[in-house]
């Protein structure tokens, strides 16, 4: 699976750095927001095949992002990855409850993030040109 275009919603620097660097790797473009508001902007904009999305953001948390871009007809049906440091008990079931399609715990494990990744965009591939 190649070519599809990423939204990595994403505040820390070195978390983004690594997110890309691993999903560039295998073809994939990746466009970086770093809060919220931004998330929402780019993705009505670009229409990416996938959605990674970090919970603690500025401006609008990531279950506040979840929730909105589920209500975008455009969006529907694009998965919705939630990447975060949230591990508590519940935190999983909070994520999928505002939209999420899928959890990723980080820190993320660089051999297996991409595989986890194209999980989630075999339900919304790419479309071959």
């Amino acid at each position: 699976m190649t070519g599809a275009t990423i939204l990595l919603v994403e505040d820390n620097v070195q978390n983004r750095y690594l997110a890309t660097f691993l999903l560039q790797q295998h073809g994939h473009k990746v466009v970086p927001a770093a809060d919220g508001r931004e998330a929402l902007e780019l993705a009505v904009r670009l229409q990416p095949h996938l959605i990674l999305l970090d919970i603690q953001l500025p401006v609008m948390d990531g279950y506040t992002v979840a929730r909105a871009l589920r209500v975008i007809p455009l969006l529907q049906a694009v998965p919705i990855v939630a990447v975060t440091s949230h591990a508590m008990v519940g935190d999983r079931e909070r994520c999928l409850a505002a939209g999420c399609d899928g959890y990723i715990e980080k820190p993320i494990n660089p051999e297996t993030f991409v595989a986890e990744i194209h999980r989630y965009l075999h339900s919304n591939p790419p479309s071959q040109s």
